[in-house]
């Protein structure tokens, strides 16, 4: 492990195993040596993952840089040769092992990411750039105490959905949407909360959260697709009557965009999965 800046430090890890969930995610397990420094605030907690290129062992990273100029320091480095980064969320957390669940397609394309996931294999090396503790700033999913709850995501945002589920504390009510292309891809979700959890075709996210109930002072969070999430926005807020700052919202993919488009916007300080 690299000098840790804390909350986050960079992760050396390798492949332990992967397995394939559905017709369209895997769960690639993670270890090494400094894997137990990997802290967690649970819910939808993200990280950074750097890959190798298909002609590499391992992904090219800065040498000596820190929490404050990793950035900088990766951007300098030739695109073609360093690591491919990528932003995932925390599926699950065991001594010496850390889960992550891949993606495999949306909107029939499979990224760098992607692909790697579906070849992994054990050993396989990466680096992450995750939390060294719970109290950090790389989750969104914060409903106020007792507020009901209403979720809402496609398939590259059913890790996030599992692992705010798992967080909720017994007895939350919530109500849940997740749109999947193949009935494979269905999971079971464990959780304490008194949760009602819907299973939706393809395309159908906004039909049914439209033509659902939703209690006042509910505290939502929806992430997916960009323009199906900002139609749930702005339906949760304007017709709904939901106040803004209730309405947590994350754009983690864009239709007609690939990966590269969004990192290029990304590198340029752009946030165009959340913009209005």
């Amino acid at each position: 492990m690299r000098t840790p800046a804390h909350p986050y430090a960079f992760f050396d890890l390798h492949v332990l195993r992967s397995e394939r969930l559905g017709p369209s995610m895997v769960r690639v397990t993670f270890g090494g040596a400094a894997v137990d420094g990997f802290g967690t605030g649970g819910r939808d907690q993200r990280f950074k993952i750097f890959l190798p290129h298909p002609h590499q062992d391992a992904p090219v990273m800065p040498q000596g840089g820190d929490g404050d100029t990793w950035f900088t320091d990766w951007r300098a480095l030739d695109p073609a040769e360093r690591g491919i980064m990528r932003s995932y969320t925390v599926r699950d957390t065991r001594p010496g092992e850390l889960d992550v669940d891949f993606a495999l397609h949306m909107d029939g394309a499979s990224g760098p990411a992607a692909r790697w996931a579906a070849a992994a294999t054990a050993g396989d090396r990466v680096t992450v750039l995750g939390p060294t503790g719970p109290d950090n700033g790389g989750y969104d999913f914060r409903p106020p105490d007792g507020s009901p709850v209403v979720i809402a995501g496609d398939l590259t945002a059913l890790p996030a959905v599992a692992g705010n589920l798992a967080w909720l504390p017994a007895g939350t009510p919530a109500q849940v949407w997740i749109d999947v292309p193949h009935p494979g891809d269905r999971q079971d979700l464990p959780t304490a909360a008194d949760a009602h959890i819907t299973w939706v075709s393809p395309g159908g996210l906004v039909d049914a959260v439209r033509a659902a109930a939703i209690p006042d002072g509910a505290y939502a969070w929806i992430a997916g697709e960009s323009a199906v999430v900002k139609a749930l926005r702005r339906h949760l807020v304007k017709e709904r009557g939901l106040h803004r700052r209730a309405v947590s919202f994350t754009g983690y993919w864009r239709r007609g965009a690939t990966e590269e488009d969004l990192l290029a916007e990304f590198e340029a300080g752009e946030s165009p999965a959340t913009a209005e």
